[in-house]
């Protein structure tokens, strides 16, 4: 029991620090990946460094469910693929320690990240996403620093446009300036030149002061009319002129009750009244849109028995007349019948745009409830991910064997990619509604938790998959490789063959080789193969009979005989001649595209294969009886 405890502190002594480099490392990189997306958002506004970093720990935090996982698979490969790679793993199980034993400490410390990563998403999670919205928005808002350019207009400032020909850049004077104010629509604009000017900002920061020295202002007193030839202007002549220009340079902070009430501020208990109250609203309104419906038709036709009984009448008074609608309509004069068409013609437009209206009312509200499902099994998706990937990094480390962060780290990264990919695209399907909400979120964990199940299963039983011969054996039962007949003339035999046997069994097998010719003499199509495939028990017929043949002929004392053996291909009864099993599997295998084309094509040429290798046997097996 002391060696175990030694052992489990030994495991946890050399998971630990490659969890937390692993898990700073990721958040790094995910928290760069924040800050290029929202980078222009944050230049050029003059923010300071404390907001800056407030809004990167709040990030931060609010990265740690995309960090977590990655980092957690990424430290038990690192963990056990050393562990296999100085051989400690292997003297482990020498010893009699399980595989599960050796992980059950680090099975119990994840298991204890993921109940609080649970808590975190709960409580924590909520209130560093309102903290960072709130800040990210509020710095959106935030008017740029003023930084006028040399040579071209400047239109960051409301309502105006400013040109500056040159700056001093030691006394901060400005040199053939013109402003425009632009606030006025039209050709109603004031424009001010002047010959310099300073910058500066009021002491509160909510005005741009500009003092004018030497120019001209010039302002139209009204807006010029398309009748108008002369428009009366103001013209003005200053040495000196200052002007305020609203401008607010402040930071202002939004107040964060409005981020608190959406989905990404609430936790499981504020989601789920959330989600019911919605649900509830949805079904008032559809009550009501139905009430709007039924009292529609009441008011065009009346209503129950009144209905009934009116449109039979009209149906009886119709067919009385044998009259048509367009009959109806042709009687009319042509500007009346324009006007019902018009009339006729609004109504519809009216109460398509009406209907269409209610749906995307109705839709939004499908949004918004689908928005907070979503996050409410988000609360509950992190902690299984964290227990899925520690049960596919763990035991994929001690298959492979390889420590450090060069292998380790590809494998993480390229099963990390699939996890966000297939959760990404869930998501999305969740989101749109193409896919039910519990699907779309939990697509990953279905996807992946089969995955951490069978390289458990394959690391317990010290299974080699990742063993290169291992594949190649799997692979040749599919590829199988050339192989070339190789008969060897014998100076001594013990045993002496008989021509006519040897004839009767070369008539033998040319009987099979016809009958397989004459019953699959072409590759099949694509239905033929899935629905029956070639006569697979044929073929190994013919293949036995050969061998049996070729063994027996191997020791006639005739050169050219043996020269002619060897002219006998090797006959390969690959299983993809002939899908097998039940006719439910092969027709579902026809359908599920693409994968049935692949091996559609894969066993027409082997078909095709073994149609030559067949029609080569029954030639030479011609040319061996005249041989004898």
């Amino acid at each position: 029991m002391r060696i175990i405890k030694r052992l489990h502190l030994f495991i946890l002594q050399s998971f630990l620090p490659l969890f937390a480099m692993t898990f700073f490392i990721v958040l790094f990189i995910v928290l760069m990946q924040f800050l290029w997306k929202y980078i222009d958002d944050l230049v050029g506004k003059g923010l300071s460094v404390g907001l800056l970093g407030e809004l990167f720990f709040y990030a931060a935090v609010s990265m740690v469910p995309m960090a977590l996982p990655l980092a957690i698979l990424l430290a038990s490969l690192m963990t056990f693929g050393n562990l296999g790679e100085k051989f400690e793993l292997t003297a482990m199980k020498a010893s009699g320690i399980s595989l599960l034993r050796v992980m059950a400490p680090l099975i119990i410390l994840v298991s204890g990240i993921s109940v609080g990563a649970f808590f975190f998403q709960n409580d924590v999670l909520p209130r560093a996403q309102v903290k960072m919205w709130t800040l990210l928005f509020s710095m959106r808002q935030k008017s740029p620093e003023v930084e006028i350019p040399q040579g071209v207009f400047y239109d960051q400032i409301p309502g105006y446009s400013l040109y500056v020909k040159h700056k001093n850049q030691d006394t901060g004077l400005l040199y053939g300036v013109m402003i425009y104010d632009i606030r006025e629509a039209g050709e109603n604009a004031t424009i001010l030149l002047a010959d310099s000017a300073q910058l500066a900002f009021t002491p509160d920061n909510r005005y741009l002061y500009l003092h004018l020295y030497y120019g001209e202002q010039f302002e139209n007193l009204r807006e010029q009319g398309p009748s108008d030839s002369n428009v009366p202007f103001r013209r003005e002549s200053f040495e000196d002129k200052e002007i305020l220009i609203p401008f607010d340079a402040n930071f202002n902070r939004l107040n964060e009750e409005g981020m608190r009430k959406q989905y990404v501020g609430k936790n499981i208990a504020q989601l789920r009244e959330s989600i019911d109250s919605i649900a509830l609203r949805i079904d008032s309104i559809g009550d009501v849109y139905a009430e709007g419906l039924k009292g529609d038709f009441d008011v065009r036709f009346g209503s129950d028995e009144s209905t009934m009984r009116r449109l039979k009448s009209r149906k009886e008074t119709v067919k009385a007349a044998s009259l048509s609608l367009d009959s109806l309509l042709l009687r009319e004069e042509p500007s009346r019948r324009n006007m019902i068409y018009e009339s006729a013609a609004m109504q519809a437009r009216n109460l398509s745009q009406n209907y269409e209206f209610k749906s995307v009312s109705f839709d939004d509200e499908k949004r918004v409830k689908r928005r907070n499902e979503i996050e409410l099994i988000k609360k509950f998706t992190l902690s299984v991910a964290c227990l899925i990937m520690f049960f596919i990094g763990a035991p994929l480390g001690a298959i492979i064997r390889k420590g450090g962060i060069g292998t380790p780290l590809v494998i993480s990264v390229l099963l990390f990619l699939v996890y966000y990919i297939i959760d990404n695209t869930g998501y999305k399907m969740a989101r749109d509604g193409r896919w039910n909400v519990e699907f779309g979120i939990w697509l990953s964990t279905i996807v992946l938790a089969p995955l951490g199940i069978y390289v458990t299963y394959k690391a317990m039983n010290d299974s080699a998959l990742f063993d290169k011969d291992a594949w190649m054996r799997v692979f040749r039962r599919f590829i199988p490789e050339k192989r070339v007949r190789k008969v060897v003339y014998k100076e001594v035999t013990f045993a002496e063959i008989s021509a006519n046997v040897g004839k009767w069994r070369l008539h033998t097998l040319r009987e099979e080789c016809g009958a397989f010719i004459r019953k699959n003499g072409k590759a099949q199509s694509y239905t033929e193969y899935f629905k029956a495939g070639m006569d697979l028990t044929m073929l190994k017929t013919i293949s036995s009979t050969l061998e049996g043949t070729v063994s027996y002929l191997a020791d006639s004392q005739d050169k050219r005989v043996i020269g002619l053996l060897n002219n006998f291909p090797v006959i390969h009864t690959s299983r993809l001649i002939s899908i097998g099993g039940p006719e439910w599997l092969r027709i579902a295998l026809m359908y599920f595209f693409p994968i049935g084309i692949f091996v559609w094509l894969a066993g027409v040429r082997r078909q095709r294969k073994a149609i030559e290798e067949v029609t080569l046997t029954d030639k030479v097996a011609a040319q061996v009886t005249e041989a004898l």
